[in-house]
């Protein structure tokens, strides 16, 4: 697990790199899985001096729930469930020590779930992920 707190996402944890977004969901090395409703794009790129292990992001479309206030109650429980459990990548990632994991979860459904539920979904999200690394 990081020194750096198992239980904290910084800033640096997050993508916000344009380029690294468009070679997520541009690029042919990227791959995909989902746990209803969430859908997991990821894919293992060359790490620099301070990057983290792991970057996500969180999108939530429009056209699945339209008003501003739902879309932020689900990238709350998102980064939420992200922040609790990502400690289960960790572990497989300690053998790409040159590598950083990238991932980006996308909302799929046009409904609220629990915050229970959704941190199930991450949970089997991030099992699925670990095993492929």
């Amino acid at each position: 697990m990081p020194a750096s707190g198992t239980l904290t996402l910084s800033k640096e944890e997050r993508t916000c790199s344009k380029k690294l977004i468009e070679q997520l969901f541009n690029g042919g090395t990227a791959r995909s899985m989902s746990s209803f409703p969430l859908r997991a794009v990821y894919m293992l790129i060359p790490r620099t001096d301070n990057m983290p292990q792991a970057q996500m992001m969180i999108s939530v479309p429009k056209r699945c729930l339209k008003h501003a206030v739902d879309r932020n109650r689900v990238k709350r429980q998102v980064r939420e469930a992200y922040r609790k459990n990502k400690a289960i990548i960790f572990g497989p990632m300690e053998s790409h020590e040159k590598e950083g994991l990238v991932v980006a979860f996308i909302w799929m459904e046009n409904r609220l779930h629990d915050s229970q539920s959704v941190e199930q979904h991450m949970m089997d999200l991030l099992r699925h992920i670990s095993e492929r690394l």
